[in-house]
């Protein structure tokens, strides 16, 4: 897969720009990276957009930039002048994908029936736009649409928010969400990239969706965990349930057999709805992994990993939603 492509699925959400005043754009691309989605794709439907793109790129080049509703040869030529990573249209034009694929930029055209998918996989295409997502049938059509072909992978634009991105986002075919409610024109057009920056975090973190599904708590020993977890069952009430390597009392309370568990302490879960993002996402504010932990699914995909830093003496550990 093309490298940009294979960032925008690690970044998971590519705000989607409409820019009426070009001074506007270097600070929201900065408020972007602030909010720490350090992507975006400025669309050609104003007049300002290929502007806007040459300053974004050339102030603020932490950003992967993109440019959007591109329909012509001629677009995709200035949005290359003007900085611009990757193409994404609102539909399938055979013209404009083969000059993309000419001159070496990747580009993810619109797609919303097996006709379009097939003439993407023609061109060797393996990410699409599902344009417009909401409207055309969500997730559950993404579902239906993608089963006869496993190895596409799509980027649903239209209708995505921060009440249902994470439930597309679970599902291993969506390689990114397109959306726009972190940048809606009235907060551009007013200059509140405070906002701006606040709702891009809560993106993420919606996307991410990190919960606590259990702690960890290091007995050192069989007996000590099995008696822990019975002392916890007759003041609680918590059932015990003895495994191979801990004893869980009740579902949140895991009280590890081995004399040297993770951790001083023990450990916390942490379960996201994207381990790979999420992964990712902590990496880039120093995080590192232990490559030693990693557990895997039956297809092959990490579901658990440990970070190498500890908070008070408890490991942490990437677990990834079923």
């Amino acid at each position: 897969m093309d490298a940009v492509i294979e960032e925008l699925g690690r970044i998971g959400i590519v705000p989607v720009i409409k820019i009426d005043d070009v001074e506007k754009a270097v600070p929201l691309a900065k408020a972007l990276v602030a909010g720490e989605i350090p992507c975006a794709e400025v669309t050609f439907r104003t007049a300002q957009g290929e502007e806007a793109m040459r300053r974004i790129s050339k102030e603020v080049p932490d950003i992967l930039l993109g440019a959007g509703t591109v329909l012509t040869t001629d677009q995709v030529d200035r949005a290359i002048s003007a900085g611009a990573k990757f193409i994404v249209s609102p539909g399938l034009n055979p013209r404009v994908v083969s000059h993309c694929i000419g001159k070496g930029i990747p580009v993810t055209p619109g797609c919303s029936n097996p006709s379009d998918l097939e003439q993407a996989l023609e061109f060797g295409l393996e990410v699409v736009k599902f344009f417009p997502a909401e409207q055309a049938g969500g997730l559950d059509y993404i579902k239906a649409i993608s089963a006869p072909y496993p190895n596409l992978k799509f980027m649903p634009t239209g209708g995505i928010n921060a009440g249902n991105i994470a439930k597309y986002i679970s599902f291993e075919k969506i390689h990114a969400c397109g959306g726009s409610w972190m940048v809606n024109a009235d907060l551009i057009n007013s200059g509140n990239f405070e906002k701006i920056t606040a709702l891009s975090r809560e993106a993420v973190q919606s996307l991410l969706g990190f919960t606590v599904p259990h702690i960890g708590l290091n007995a050192g020993s069989g007996e000590a965990a099995l008696n822990a977890a019975k002392l916890f069952s007759s003041l609680f009430g918590f059932p015990a349930n003895d495994g191979n390597t801990s004893v869980f009392a009740g579902e949140k309370i895991e009280i590890m057999k081995l004399p040297s568990a993770p951790g001083k302490y023990g450990h916390i879960a942490l379960e996201t709805n994207s381990l790979k993002r999420a992964r990712v996402y902590l990496e880039r504010k120093g995080i590192t992994f232990d490559p030693n932990s990693v557990k895997k699914d039956a297809g092959g995909n990490i579901n658990v990993i440990y970070c190498n830093e500890e908070i008070l003496g408890f490991a942490l550990h990437l677990v990834q939603k079923k």
